[in-house]
């Protein structure tokens, strides 16, 4: 049995509404303030559970299988064996400096920052295989054998180099970390392959790179235009009244416009590499376009600012629906050839992720 060219609007769907999703996170968050943020893994493995089951790809609905005991053992874990031992060598390297050892101490201090630079790769790896584990589709499950450890020393190199050639390599940083990502990783008896060009994206990435010099001197003149023009009118009174209206402006220009060409570019980013993504003989697309994600983050932020904060807990529903409408699917699925996984199970949560806060779409 088989499916024949999979088309987008067919492929994935999602039947979830908010005032259902509130019954489930308005209760976790009051019962996170009861337990004093204790329960929010339970909380997330509740909402993810409604989530996956009102998430459709083809003819069968995901299921999520992860455990709120699972998150939290995970977080507790990261605690004991990375946090505590990160807080007693500041500690040592700052003993150190005040016993005069400063050299010693300088060096010991600067390891805690090399240490979170690998173990945010190392998280970014884990949470995805962990995902991959607890995510059913027709009752089999993805994951990945490889454990994250030579990943984590990837991100660490690859994204030194990005920032090392004036930034300039960050877009090739980024695909190359998202194609080796996902080329570990597998669901049922086939592996993911990812081939991101970095090519396609960079030009975006350059608008991105160069608006900050261009809104300098374009301030510089017009701050300068706005002076003189000030001048004219109202002598050098009105020549600071136009002088600070212009730096106003410019300020204005300068955060939003700014923040408008990095939506761009990550539109543009996440299209290529979720669009190079395929799984056996399915390749899958991701079609928002920037006017979609600056609705979304324009959403956020009205729905966070307009509940005093409370709607806060409504924005990983909004992300994953977000998520879900916009992504395609096209190929050829033979159902027959669909095995369960054989990789390691993830025996823990997503405990480096919830340490270093890290979110995802």
């Amino acid at each position: 049995m088989h499916y024949d060219d999979i088309q987008a609007e067919s492929a994935f769907g999602f039947d979830g509404n908010w005032k259902d999703f509130a019954k489930i996170a308005l209760p976790n968050l009051l019962l996170t303030i009861v337990t004093l943020g204790i329960y929010r893994f339970w909380a997330t493995t509740r909402e993810r559970q409604y989530l996956w089951s009102h998430t459709r790809f083809v003819d069968e609905r995901l299921e999520w299988t992860g455990t709120g005991k699972e998150l939290f053992i995970g977080f507790v874990l990261v605690m004991l064996l990375f946090a505590i031992p990160l807080f007693g060598i500041q500690f040592v390297s700052q003993a150190l400096v005040l016993r005069g050892y400063e050299t010693a101490g300088v060096v010991l201090g600067l390891l805690p920052l090399f240490m979170i630079f690998y173990l945010t790769g190392l998280a970014r790896f884990r949470a995805l295989r962990y995902r991959l584990s607890r995510t059913r589709w027709r009752g089999i499950r993805g994951g990945s054998d490889d454990q994250g450890f030579t990943y984590g020393l990837s991100y660490m190199w690859k994204t030194f180099v990005g920032y090392l050639a004036l930034g300039l390599l960050v877009p090739w940083s980024m695909t190359s970390l998202w194609n080796e990502r996902w080329g570990k990783m597998s669901f049922g008896p086939h592996r993911f392959d990812a081939d991101a060009d970095s090519a396609n994206v960079f030009a975006r990435f350059l608008l991105f790179y160069l608006s900050p010099f261009v809104f300098v001197i374009g301030g510089v003149i017009a701050a300068a235009t706005g002076g003189l023009a000030g001048y004219g009118i109202g002598g050098e009174e009105g020549a600071g009244v136009g002088l600070f209206t212009s730096v106003i402006i410019l300020g204005l220009f300068f955060y939003v416009g700014l923040g408008l060409i990095a939506v761009a570019f990550y539109a543009k980013f996440y299209r290529e590499a979720v669009g190079s993504t395929h799984w056996k003989d399915l390749h899958f697309g991701f079609e928002a376009s920037t006017k979609d994600w600056i609705m979304l983050l324009i959403g956020d932020v009205l729905t966070v600012v307009l509940t005093l904060g409370i709607g806060f807990v409504f924005l990983s529903y909004r992300h994953w629906k977000f998520f879900v409408t916009h992504m395609e699917a096209g190929g050829d699925i033979l159902l027959d050839e669909l095995t369960q996984s054989t990789t390691a199970t993830a025996r823990h949560g997503e405990g480096l992720l919830d340490a270093f806060d890290i979110g995802a779409i």
